[in-house]
Parts: structure tokens; C-alpha cells; sequence
């Protein structure tokens, strides 16, 4: 029997039981969905499986004393196949427990699903634009940008176990001031003169000058405007490819790359995507003109003051871009809108809600905007390359993949962060991601030596799964569903690692007590062969949970 199966069973009785006080004549106004009968783990596993403070919850709306209501629903609960026992404590909780076939009978479920398990339709029908990362592509990607990567596709990969249909995105800031910086310094670096004003440092900059010498020999020679275009070209080029190169080998996949070039680019009747939002927002008439400039009237919703969008000269604003890109993103279909941000973006959050309900959108309802804190790692070195910033390319290298994905997912994005490596290179228990691997391999481990002892799973026995460990452990794997649906509602994918930590935990215990391979000469008997369901069942949820947070399962360690 799962949580969703004894939610049901619970919400019918309490339909059966409302439907009973109206026949008697009482007026009984209660709205309930079967998702609103929620199922709590109890914290001391003497008290039962599940528990349920759904008497409490009516007891007002019926006008009953919520212990008697408990009292009621326990009697009915008794009745149902698979619940072994109901009772009631305290004000009017109800302590639910499982027969031990009922409560077994996840293991296969869990198998049987494979991949699946843990996903499913919480957020079906949600089609939502996840943008993240961002970072100009004037440079490496550094250690702000390691944790929104992490994070941003871990949230992506929660959304889409619950049933969200996501796009992850990448904004691609390669207009204004900064890309002509970024030219003139890689020309800079080609010609052998020190770093403009404003410009970028770096030996990346040294690098990326040899390299755009190698794809444009003649560079020297050309005039100074298309020998400063060429090579901010060729090296912006170059530089979005490092970026990219540097995500992917980080299990970072994004699905659209946006141009805010491409939003400034004139059609062929003149007009460009930002030219267009100015005016699909003076349409929505909070657009407006003042001293020669064209503002929007974001004060209207909740913004601290109105936005420039074009000035007196006729240069748009970094807020027409935005407006446009918004925009753009309702046009391909998103209905939600999910921005993560840097912790020195917070100036961002009303204006880009202003601009939603600029736009005719909900602000409270069409958009998020997420701000992170910041990260740092005790010993990390400054980037050789880069000289004033700790590279992703450099963190991956020295801590691994996996280390730095679970740790960085391991926490919410609001919480600042310092990372000990001495702790993510150890290979003991105390590293959380070294603890919930070494579990997943020990499941594989004891699947390869069951085979070879004999053990299979052609026979399944859920009722033989009783001892503590056992029970303790099926408790936590019905979790998982219900963590994973959690964690997509509030863009959390910490709640699977720390989850799965515990996880984790009751699979070693349960291994320290329970034997799955025979012991001398005794023969194999249904009672091996179910365990062995029950091992595969958490090696199955552990993987699943690290391949929602970028991490991999290994088999061996």
C-alpha cells in the first residue's frame, strides 16, 4: 500500500463520515481533495508507519471534537485491507500501521517503476521557462556561476520528475559596453599592449588573443574598427564555446541559448524585438513619455520607482532588453516564467515582476525570480587563467563532478555557503556524497553476489519483510514520491539530498541486520529472495534521487 493509496482510503472515510452527518440533518459545509489528507512519517517508528491529523483539521468545519472524529475514522481505517492497526492519540492524531505484506509490497512496486519511481503529475500541465547561469560570455564561468548551474539544473530536473514541462535557458548577454571591453581587450592582448581601461585581465585574455590570431592571421593589418570587431567576434565566439564545453562536462544541459543580440536585431520591415515590447506595453498602457524619454510605469506593481526604457537619445535601456526577452518567452508558449539570480540581483526582483504585470501577466502567479547567496570553498586558488576569480573548469578538476553537484544542491539556494574540500575528498562516511554513493554501490555490490550465491527474484514474499530495520526502511522508500513532488513545488532539490542521506542511512542499518545472501549451507528460501527485492527497491530510489541532482550511482567504489 503507498502514502497515495492510504490518503485515498483516508479521504473516502472521511466523505462516508460527512455524508453520514448530513443524512442525520446537520449542515455541513467541508471542501476536501483526496491531496489535502495528508500522511506525516511519525518521528518514533513505535507509534506506526503513518500518521494523520486530518480530525483536528475538520473538527472545526463539523462542529466535533476532533479525538472523537479521530476515534471514528480509526474504527474505519481498521477495516481496510493492508492497515493492521488505527489508534488514536493525543488531541486527535490517528497512528497508522501496516500489515507487513501491505507495507512490503513497495519493494516490488519500486522495481517493477525503475526509473519512474518518484515522478509523477503534481505539476502536469505546467510549462515553464527555467533561465539560469547567464554569465556574460566575456569570460570562464567562476564559482557563483558553479552553484545557479547546479542548482538551476537540479530544480529543472525536480520539475520535470513531477510532470512540469521545462526548457532550461541561457541568456546570452552579448550586448552594450561590456562585448566592445571584452574586443578591445583580446586585441589588446593580440597586439602585445597592456589591458584598456574597463577591460578584462587575464591570461584567458592572452589565450584567446593567440587563438583568435590563429583563425585571423591578417588581424594586425586590418584597420583599427574591423580589427577591433573582428577580434571581439572570434573571441566571443570562442568564449561562448568554453562556456558551453565547461557546462556540459559539469551535466549542466541547457535546451535554448537566447541572444540579447538577437532581440536588438532589426527585421525587414526595421523594427526589432525590442522596438515591438515598447509597444505591446504602451498598448497595455503603462508605457509613457517624459522629458524626450519613454518610460514604463512599473510603480503600478510594486516597483520602487518608474523605468527608463528608451532615453532621450533614442538608446534603449538593459530594461527594454529584458521587456523583450520577457515577452519573447510568453510568445514560445511559457506560462511561467523562473529566473535565478546572483546575490547581487536583488534590485531585479520588483522590476522584472513590475514588468510581468507590465506585460498583462499575474506577477504573483507568471514569474519567479529566485536570488542566490553566495558560495566560497575553504583553499580554493584564484584561477591562473582568469587571475581574480575561482574557475568552474578549476573547482571540477580538483573536487570532482559529483562532489561539487551534491554539495551545491545539498543546501538552499538562500543560504550562503562555504565548502570544506578536505571534507568532499574524503572517502568516509562523515562526506555526504562519498556516503550515499558508497550505499548505492553496496546495493549492487550485494545484487552481483546474491546472483552469484543463487539468489533471485522469482519469488516475492512482502509479508516475510518484519523485522525493524525492514519496516524502517519501506517507511523511507514511500517517502520518495512525496519528497520529490515537495521539492518541485518549492524549487527545493535540496530535500532529496538530505533525503537521501537518510535513506542511505537506514539501508546500512538494515544491511548490518538482515541478510540477503544464505549463511553456510543453508538453503535459499523466499525469505532471501524478497530481500533481494528490498536491497534492488533501494538501490533503484538512491540512484534515482542522485540522478535528480546531477550526481552519478556507481556500482563499484
Amino acid at each position: 500500500m503507498t502514502p497515495a493509496d492510504l490518503s485515498r482510503a483516508l479521504f473516502d472515510l472521511v466523505n462516508a463520515l460527512v455524508e453520514r452527518r448530513r443524512a442525520a440533518g446537520d449542515e455541513v459545509v467541508l471542501e476536501l481533495s483526496p491531496e489535502a489528507v495528508a500522511l506525516e512519517r511519525p518521528k518514533l517508528r513505535e507509534h506506526g508507519d503513518w500518521a494523520s491529523n486530518i480530525a483536528m483539521r475538520i473538527a472545526k468545519p463539523l462542529g466535533s471534537n476532533p479525538r472523537e472524529l479521530a476515534t471514528e475514522l480509526a474504527a474505519g481505517l481498521a477495516d481496510v485491507d493492508g492497515v493492521a492497526s488505527a489508534e488514536v492519540a493525543g488531541p486527535g492524531f490517528i497512528n497508522i500501521r501496516l500489515e507487513a505484506a501491505a507495507a512490503g509490497a513497495l519493494a516490488k512496486t519500486i522495481v517493477d517503476a525503475g526509473a519512474a519511481y518518484g515522478h509523477s503529475e503534481t505539476l502536469t500541465g505546467r510549462v515553464i521557462n527555467l533561465e539560469f547561469v547567464s554569465a556574460n560570455p566575456t569570460g570562464p564561468l567562476h564559482i557563483g556561476h558553479t552553484r545557479w548551474a547546479a542548482l538551476g539544473d537540479s530544480i529543472g530536473r525536480v520539475l520535470r520528475a513531477a510532470g512540469a514541462k521545462v526548457a532550461n535557458e541561457y541568456y546570452i548577454n552579448d550586448a552594450g559596453n561590456q562585448m566592445d571591453n571584452f574586443g578591445a581587450s583580446v586585441l589588446a592582448a593580440a597586439k602585445g599592449e597592456p589591458t584598456p581601461e574597463n577591460g578584462y585581465p587575464g591570461q584567458y585574455v592572452t589565450d584567446l588573443a593567440a587563438r583568435v590570431l590563429e583563425r585571423e592571421p591578417h588581424l594586425l593589418e586590418l584597420d583599427d574598427d574591423v580589427a577591433l570587431h573582428t577580434a571581439r567576434e572570434i573571441a566571443y565566439e570562442l568564449q561562448l564555446g568554453e562556456i558551453r564545453a565547461s557546462l556540459e562536462r559539469f551535466n549542466v544541459h541547457f535546451d535554448v541559448w537566447t541572444s540579447e543580440r538577437a532581440l536588438h536585431a532589426k527585421d525587414d520591415e526595421g523594427v526589432s524585438a525590442v522596438d515591438a515590447a515598447v509597444e505591446r506595453l504602451r498598448a497595455q498602457g503603462h508605457v509613457y513619455d517624459e522629458d524626450d524619454a519613454v518610460w514604463v510605469r512599473t510603480t503600478d506593481f510594486g516597483d520602487d520607482k518608474d523605468r527608463v526604457i528608451r532615453r532621450g537619445n533614442g538608446v534603449y535601456t538593459y530594461f527594454a532588453a529584458d521587456a523583450a526577452y520577457y515577452l519573447d518567452k510568453g510568445d514560445r508558449g511559457f506560462e511561467h516564467k523562473i529566473y535565478l539570480l546572483g546575490a547581487d540581483h536583488h534590485g531585479y526582483v520588483h522590476r522584472l515582476k513590475a514588468l510581468a504585470g507590465a506585460a498583462g501577466d499575474d506577477p504573483e502567479r507568471d514569474i519567479e525570480v529566485l536570488i542566490g547567496q553566495l558560495v566560497s570553498i575553504n583553499g580554493a586558488k584564484l584561477s591562473k587563467r582568469a587571475g581574480n576569480i575561482i574557475e568552474l573548469d578549476d573547482l571540477q578538476a580538483w573536487l570532482g563532478t559529483d562532489a561539487l553537484r551534491y554539495t551545491l544542491a545539498r543546501y538552499p539556494a538562500d543560504s550562503p555557503l562555504t565548502i570544506d574540500p578536505e571534507i568532499l575528498q574524503r572517502r568516509t562516511n562523515d562526506n555526504p556524497v562519498f556516503y550515499v554513493q558508497y550505499a548505492h554501490a553496496r546495493t549492487s555490490a550485494v545484487a552481483r553476489n546474491a546472483l552469484a550465491s543463487g539468489v533471485d527474484r522469482s519469488s516475492f514474499a512482502p509479508e516475510l519483510l518484519e523485522h525493524e530495520t525492514e519496516s524502517a526502511l519501506l517507511g523511507a522508500l514511500q517517502e520518495f514520491p512525496r519528497i520529490v513532488a515537495q521539492s518541485a513545488e518549492l524549487r527545493e532539490p535540496h530535500r532529496v539530498a538530505r533525503y537521501i542521506e537518510e535513506l542511505a542511512g537506514l539501508y546500512h542499518r538494515w544491511y548490518d541486520n538482515c541478510r540477503v545472501l544464505p549463511l553456510g549451507d543453508e538453503p535459499v528460501g523466499d525469505l532471501q529472495r524478497t530481500r533481494l527485492w528490498l536491497n534492488d527497491a533501494t538501490g533503484t530510489v538512491i540512484r534515482n534521487g542522485l540522478d535528480l541532482l546531477g550526481v552519478s550511482a556507481p556500482e563499484r567504489m
